[in-house]
């Protein structure tokens, strides 16, 4: 079992940044390869980072190319994502996510086992 708890969400105008937070129980946190997802009201769950197990290999969802970083601090059990030149449209409630890298497929590149419960983000305009 892994348990992900998410933190650094809030509010923040247009163009700002924020930095989220995942930490993660347990001693398997490198075993995983970690991502990020999101869901704005009316809106479905989408992928927006993920990252593998040693941190080599890093994914972005075309929106968020450029002004998102994904990294991790294995000796932290932590995964962050640097969000920059935040826009409106990336107002959504982030979550954490622990699974396993898929190198290919039309998904996203990772399968999830592990859920966190979510931090807010809200950029105003």
């Amino acid at each position: 079992q892994v348990q992900l708890v998410e933190s650094g969400g809030g509010l923040v105008q247009a163009g700002g940044s924020l930095r989220l937070s995942c930490a993660a129980s347990g001693r398997t946190f490198s075993t995983y390869a970690m991502g990020w997802f999101r869901q704005a009201p009316g809106k479905e769950r989408e992928f927006v980072a993920a990252i593998s197990r040693s941190g080599g290999n890093t994914y972005y969802a075309d929106s968020v190319k450029g002004r998102f970083t994904i990294s991790r601090d294995n000796a932290k059990n932590t995964v962050y994502l640097q969000m920059n030149s935040l826009k409106p449209e990336d107002t959504a409630v982030y979550y954490c996510a622990a699974g396993f890298e898929v190198v290919a497929g039309i998904g996203p590149p990772l399968s999830v086992a592990y859920w966190g419960k979510g931090t807010l983000v809200t950029v105003s305009s």
